[in-house]
């Protein structure tokens, strides 16, 4: 038996699905879905500005991703007519059955959406179990091997869309022997990879994503997945799809430091500092005294003319590491360039001779260390700089221009013919004109 105030209720709703059910009209349930539309920067650009050209792996995969997301993201999903008036009966029917009190007030248990699309953890009684083995060998850094294993797997598996984002992430990897992640990140155009299969980097970023494409089309990939696509396109130089992908990996695990820095990374390469500063400040909440996200919350810092808070983000960050072994070169470097920009020649001689001590392969910090000393008057000393700098990065047109009227102000008239004429080849064959900022 009902009670009365179960009574009452189940006439409320009644007369309510009665007037839907005779008016069998449709009904719209919309969804909402978080924007990842992105506002381009007005700022200066220190670079010409990356435009993306990886349409024909992009599309495919942001269709892949949308297909499995389903139809209701843009406008929600449409039930017409008989489909709502069977609803409301269904549920008057199903009212039947609450009971009255606390009971109906309980929800379901909320579940991320990053747990949900994390697969489950593979063991040696289910299907994947090579996978499982694959990652291992992953760990171990045995690449080639966990690659040969996958490739295997998928050749029985072809809808295994784990199968698929694992072999695209061990590809990633494979680019990480040639060429450190740090590196590659930052400094995009100074990478040289050889692969040993005699694929370029290029060719290898892009099967990389063609099997997070693939892998898409039967499951969406999860925040990780989508931190390494991202990752290729940094690979690609294309920061526009990196940063995209970034946001919806970060929307999607909030306490992925690493994520984070990358975005911050990839808005500063767009020029879009103020984006830049708060993704390298989430950085910093989640990984406190993180000298990578210190040195690069002062360049974005320095990009939006706040020279002061750079200077302190570059000192903070010399000073979290001053007793490390192993010191990172970027705040020397950084904090030295933005002191040749307020023309302090003097003092920025000091924090570059620490980063040509730290990293004297870093044609960087010889390249403004040289500029230093040059504005200082003191030739010889510039000269030796520069011309260390043009041996470790010789096909970068700015140095040759550099080194020439050194040679030039000490007689070295030949020398510096040489360096001139280098330096306008290379400028005419659109090598780079301007060391971009680590």
């Amino acid at each position: 038996m009902f009670g009365a105030e179960d009574h009452g209720r189940f006439q409320s709703f009644f007369a309510a699905a009665s007037a839907l059910i005779r008016s069998c009209t449709s009904v719209r349930f919309s969804t909402s879905r978080t924007s990842l539309s992105q506002t381009l920067g007005h700022l200066h650009l220190q670079t010409s500005p990356v435009i993306s050209g990886n349409n024909e792996v992009r599309n495919p995969l942001e269709a892949a991703f949308t297909k499995q997301r389903g139809e209701q993201g843009a406008g929600g999903a449409r039930l017409t007519a008989p489909w709502s008036c069977s609803l409301a009966i269904l549920f008057a029917q199903f009212l039947l059955f609450i009971p009255s009190g606390d009971a109906q007030d309980r929800k379901p248990p909320s579940v991320s959406l990053n747990a949900a699309r994390q697969s489950p953890a593979p063991d040696s009684t289910q299907p994947d179990a090579p996978l499982a083995a694959a990652r291992t060998l992953l760990d171990q850094a045995q690449v080639s091997e966990a690659g040969h294993m996958v490739r295997q797997y998928l050749e029985t598996h072809p809808d295994s869309a784990d199968g698929h984002f694992l072999l695209g992430y061990i590809l990633f990897r494979e680019i990480q022997t040639e060429a450190t992640l740090e590196t590659t990140a930052e400094s995009v155009k100074d990478i040289v990879v050889r692969p040993s299969d005699g694929k370029t980097r290029d060719e290898k970023v892009r099967d990389s994503l063609a099997e997070f494409t693939a892998g898409a089309k039967f499951h969406a990939p999860n925040a990780f997945d989508l931190k390494i696509v991202a990752l290729d396109y940094v690979l690609l130089g294309d920061y526009v799809d990196a940063d995209k992908w970034l946001t919806r990996s970060v929307e999607w695990n909030r306490k992925d430091a690493d994520a984070w820095y990358y975005l911050g990374r990839a808005r500063y390469n767009e020029n879009k500092f103020a984006d830049a500063i708060s993704a390298f400040q989430q950085c910093l909440t989640l990984s406190p005294g993180n000298v990578k996200a210190e040195d690069n919350l002062g360049l974005a810092l320095a990009g939006l003319g706040r020279n002061e808070e750079a200077t302190a983000a570059y000192k903070q960050a010399l000073d979290w590491q001053s007793k490390a072994l192993l010191k990172n070169p970027g705040p020397y470097i950084n904090l030295g360039s933005l002191l040749l920009d307020e023309s302090r020649p003097e003092e920025a001689v000091p924090y570059l001779v620490q980063a040509v001590e730290t990293a004297p392969r870093e044609f960087r910090a010889h390249e403004l260390l040289g500029k230093a000393y040059t504005r200082m008057d003191e030739l010889q000393k510039a000269q030796t700089e520069l011309e260390k700098a043009t041996e470790l990065a010789p096909e970068n047109a700015n140095l040759h221009c550099m080194l020439a009227p050194v040679y030039r102000k000490r007689g070295l008239t030949e020398k510096a013919k040489a360096e001139f004429d280098r330096c306008a080849a290379l400028s005419g064959s659109h090598s780079i004109p301007e060391t971009p900022r680590p």
